[in-house]
């Protein structure tokens, strides 16, 4: 079993790979939490205002997280969650 550090820098490393295509349209990502399974984000830039905010986040990072880490089990975006 690993711990969770492992899990969450797993995590980490594919956001970055995630990340120059979200940059490249003015957008990025930042890790939040893995809490249960869950992997909590921040859309930032562009992707906060983008209509395919939706779709970048769960039929791409979704599905790459969960295919990659198998402790995953969904994403969600914490960006219009106050702090």
């Amino acid at each position: 079993m690993r711990t969770l550090a492992e899990i969450e820098g797993q995590i980490k490393k594919e956001l970055n790979r995630i990340r120059p295509y979200l940059n490249s349209e003015g957008g990025d990502i930042e890790f939040v939490s893995f809490i249960n399974g869950v992997v909590h984000v921040k859309m930032l830039g562009a992707c906060m205002g983008c209509m395919a905010l939706d779709y970048t986040l769960k039929d791409g990072v979704e599905a790459l997280l969960v295919e990659l880490v198998p402790e995953v089990i969904e994403v969600v975006n914490d960006s219009e969650v106050e702090e």
